[in-house]
Formats: structure tokens, sequence, C-alpha cells
């Protein structure tokens, strides 16, 4: 039986940096507005705390919680709620290491967790995080997802859809707007290269240094259009994806069986 269509919502918050309470009570009203038919809430990068920019290590330590913290346990309550999962990136505590951590929350209570693989050290995200060395994959309602971390957009390697593995690629970020051409460009260029969906979310917002982001979220389809519906000033962002859609296109098109094959190290 084929799988049925997955209803996706983007929510691009207007993040407090280091307000994680403010942070957890936006969410929660935000969640009560998103339609009943929803399968997948997406939230930014760090949506609890922002971006740690220009903070040392030890400055950023009290901001990171366990996967058995007051976030994750939030995070499972609204999607037990609501009936929908959440995706998005929080930061990580293991060991006394820090991880930009990806998180996706199923309504059921699973949960996958991986870590963001390369790390902004332009803004010095490497002295603060240990980097990660698996990209999230998860089944969910009949739909193959992986997702990756803002810097990770730009390294198609690491994108790769080898034998179409997944169908939607979801990818989380604090992108500020000075940047943000690059942000789009490189979201539609992945969705076109592995015929497939990208279901991107920015936040919106300034962080400590000064930098703006404006909330720059859609969902790409397999040839790189938008096709995203957008409600303001509600905030969210909703698309469709489709099954039959996604398999026609695969079959008259498929280009994925004459890709290269690559090994990571």
């Amino acid at each position: 039986m084929k799988s049925s269509d997955l209803k996706i919502c983007l929510f691009p918050m207007n993040i407090k940096w280091g307000d994680k309470q403010a942070n957890l009570d936006c969410l929660k009203e935000a969640a009560a507005r998103v339609h009943p038919e929803t399968d997948l809430l997406i939230l930014p990068e760090t949506f609890s705390t922002g971006f740690p920019v220009g903070m040392d290590k030890e400055e950023v330590r009290p901001l990171a919680e366990r996967n058995t913290g007051p976030t994750v346990d939030f995070l499972k309550e609204l999607a037990a709620k609501h009936k929908f999962a959440i995706a998005g990136s929080f930061i990580a505590d293991s060991g006394g290491s820090l991880y930009n951590r990806a998180f996706f929350i199923e309504p059921s209570g699973d949960e996958t967790f991986e870590d963001k693989r390369h790390l902004f050290t332009m803004a010095g995200e490497n002295k603060v995080f240990s980097r990660g060395y698996g990209r999230l994959k998860i089944r969910y309602r009949g739909w193959n997802l992986a997702m990756v971390i803002c810097y990770d957009i730009r390294f198609p390697v690491w994108c790769r859809n080898v034998h179409n593995e997944y169908d939607a690629l979801i990818a989380v970020a604090n992108w500020p707007e000075v940047r943000v051409n690059a942000w789009e460009a490189l979201l539609a260029a992945r969705a076109i290269e592995n015929e497939a969906y990208v279901c991107a979310v920015d936040c919106k917002g300034a962080d400590p240094k000064g930098y703006d982001y404006n909330g720059s979220s859609a969902v790409y389809d397999f040839k790189g259009r938008d096709v995203s519906v957008r409600f303001e000033p509600d905030g969210l962002v909703y698309a469709t994806l489709s099954r039959d859609r996604l398999d026609s296109f695969r079959e008259k098109f498929p280009a994925w069986a004459d890709a290269d094959p690559f090994k990571l190290i």
C-alpha cells in the first residue's frame, strides 16, 4: 500500500537569545495554533537558546542539557498532546562534551538524535561543540527522512541522497540575513540534485553580536520550487509533501540511478 502525503509545518521562531523559558513558552503558544492535520512541526537550530555566537565553552555550558532533560521532556509532552512529531536542534551535554544536537520527537514518545557534523569555524562553533559523525535518519508515517543542521547544507556530499535513501531532507538553521541568498540557493540545489523535498527552517530575531535573522523558511520540491503556503501574521509556514508526485518524478527522471558512488571518511 502506498504511503500517504506528509503535512509539514515550519515555525521560524523569533528566538530570545539565552532565554530558554521564553523560547519554550513561545513554542507552546505556537504549537496550539498549528493546524490539527499537521504530521511534523519543524523548529530552527538551537531553538531554545539561540546559536551561541561569540561565547566560549564554559559560557555555553549552563545552556546545555542531556537528552533526558526538561527541554526534551517538554517536546515529548507537546508532541503527544498535539499528535505531531517535532524536529529541531538543541545544545546537548554528553559526558562533559557539548554538541549541537538534532532531535526528532514522535507523538509516541520515540526519539532520535544525531549531532551536527560541520561546525561553523567562522563563528568559533568548533571551539564550543564536538562534531558528530552520523546523519539523522528516520522513517515516519511511511516517509524516509534525513536531517542536517545549518552549515551542513553547504556540503553536498554529506547531504547526498544515495539510492533515494530519503524522501525529504530537513534543514534547521540560525542563518543570518546578510547571507540568506546563499541559504536559499543551497536549499534549492540540494532539492534538485537529490530529487527530494527539502524542508528548511531559519529563525527570526537578533543575536548578541548584532546579526539579524529574517526567518527565511520554505519547503522546496524535487524540482527546487518553493511549494510553501505562508500565513501572516500567524508566522507559520505549511506544505504538503506529495508521495505520488515524488515517485512519479523519480521514475520519469531517474538521475539518482546515475549518481557517482562515494565514501565519507
